[in-house]
């Protein structure tokens, strides 16, 4: 049960399941954060499933972050894990204009990215007071556990624990998200990259059913590993602390050690490129997991089945997706023509793919080939066909690309993965991502994070973002970029090569 929110100065308070709650207000919008959705999932819980968080007495003070899950060392957020104290997780923060339980508000529930392996949402990136004041939206944001924690394939645990980590905070969105004004009926969860990999997921998943009606997945990622894949990778992690992936090996295991070793593997997957296949190429170690039970299968064939066919879908990518990818590995404008070739291999869709991405782009050099099939690959395709599969079950779907070329470092980096994060939170300032925008003034960036701003709020809203549903005749996207047009789906070339895509789990190669 939940009370009305009352006002204490500048202090709102409101009351959730848990207890009495102390926010702040800033700049006109209510904020609570660092709210426990579930238990600490240390000691006996390590490596299970969420536990629901237990009521506390009192006012609880809810205007600090809470501490980060073990992260890996990408962009320094091992360090960030490390600095912030205690062991609390799994919390929630909450935006809201209009905090009280009458204001029945449109709630976006934001899943953050980083490879399943970092990703935290105190990130300043992630501040979601611009969004909701603008808006007239309550923003949610969440801590789940990355990595081996949460995605470790580690024997006598469950599955996909941070996925499980995500329909715990959904739960908690559901039960309590009207004191803050919020309306339990009109949810929508978006993310971007693994936040989008999740949100897929969490449309295959039957427990996360009727926890959100609307979805917005930015930059949907291909991989989604099968239970040898994960557990072998999960193996080569342990097995650098001379251990084996088991609950009784790894429990006692210092986290931040954990992380570390599996940091260890992440940096030297060619080891493994004859095993584990394309994300040994691509350094990607975890990925969520099709067991058959969490996750029943991938999300393309689950909503060709019609999983989610009574939820609404925006998806949706940018047009230079892996090009910072490229520029993290010092290759930016260095491939070779060997490189090209093996990428076209390794990630192009069958035996004839080189051929036809050659054949298809004559006059691309090693550096367009190796960025085409790569985020065809990792990123555009799989965006593109979650749209496909979504309309050709009877749901509905909108589709968009960013072409917007940011002026960031040189605007060498185009309409790169990750420049969507800024934009649609509108802090164009803050953050590592906000590199990317570059410095003031941006008037270009404040007019393309406008609309996108207020089409997923009016998706939030209403269902529309402003443009007509995606369908394999005309196949109509929104393209953003500093004049927003309506086209069909302009990667043609791409789309005829990965038309007969299905986008499998992804094995181990060898036994």
């Amino acid at each position: 049960m939940t009370d009305v929110a009352s006002e204490a100065g500048s202090h709102p308070h409101v009351r959730v399941a848990g207890g009495a709650l102390r926010g702040t207000r800033e700049e006109g919008v209510a904020v609570f954060r660092g709210i426990p959705f579930a238990e600490p999932p240390v000691g006996p819980l390590r490596f299970a499933a969420p536990r629901r968080a237990r009521r506390w007495d009192g006012v609880r003070p809810a205007v600090s972050y809470g501490p980060p899950p073990p992260q890996g060392g990408h962009f320094g957020m091992d360090v960030l894990a490390r600095d912030a104290a205690g062991d609390d997780w799994l919390t929630v923060n909450v935006w809201s204009p209009e905090p009280g339980p009458g204001a029945g508000l449109p709630v976006m529930v934001w899943i953050q990215g980083g490879a399943y392996s970092i990703g935290m949402s105190g990130l300043p990136e992630y501040d979601g007071g611009r969004l909701a004041r603008d808006g007239g939206v309550v923003v949610v944001t969440f801590n789940y556990r990355v990595g081996l924690e949460g995605f470790g394939q580690i024997e006598g645990t469950p599955a996909n624990r941070g996925l499980l980590d995500q329909v715990a905070a959904l739960e908690w969105v559901r039960d309590n998200i009207r004191a803050f004004g919020g309306d339990p009926g009109r949810v929508t969860v978006f993310g971007q990259s693994a936040g989008a990999g999740s949100i897929a997921a969490l449309l295959a998943m039957e427990r996360a059913a009727g926890l959100f009606g609307r979805a917005v997945a930015q930059s949907v990622p291909a991989t989604f590993f099968s239970p040898e894949l994960a557990a072998d990778i999960a193996a080569a992690c342990a097995a650098e602390l001379g251990l084996r992936a088991t609950r009784a090996e790894l429990s006692g295991v210092d986290p931040a050690r954990l992380s570390a070793a599996a940091d260890g593997v992440g940096s030297a997957m060619d080891r493994w490129v004859d095993r584990w296949g394309p994300v040994a190429h691509r350094a990607i170690p975890f990925s969520p997991v099709v067991d058959g039970e969490i996750l029943p299968t991938t999300p393309w064939q689950a909503l060709a089945d019609g999983a989610g066919r009574d939820v609404e879908l925006l998806v949706g990518h940018t047009r230079d997706e892996t090009r910072l990818l490229t520029a993290l590995d010092g290759l930016l404008g260095r491939i070779t023509p060997e490189q090209a070739e093996t990428a076209l291999h390794v990630y192009g869709p069958g035996r004839d793919a080189a051929h036809r991405y050659r054949e298809a782009f004559p006059t691309a050099g090693p550096d367009e080939l190796y960025e085409l099939v790569g985020s065809d690959w990792l990123f555009r395709m799989p965006s593109l066909h979650l749209a496909q599969a979504q309309t050709a079950a009877g749901g509905r779907a909108h589709v968009y690309e960013l072409t917007w070329s940011a002026p960031g470092m040189g605007g060498a980096l185009g309409a790169c993965h990750g420049l969507d994060v800024p934009l649609v939170f509108g802090n164009l300032e803050r953050g590592q991502p906000a590199a990317l925008i570059g410095e003031r003034p941006f008037p270009e960036a404040e007019e393309v994070s406008a609309r996108m701003r207020r089409a997923w709020t009016e998706f939030a809203a209403h269902g529309d973002p402003g443009w007509p549903v995606y369908d394999s005749g005309q196949r109509l996207v929104r393209l953003f970029d500093t004049r927003p047009t309506l086209t069909a789906y302009p990667e043609e070339a791409s789309r005829l090569i990965w038309q007969d895509h299905t986008f499998p789990a992804l094995p181990l190669l060898t036994p």
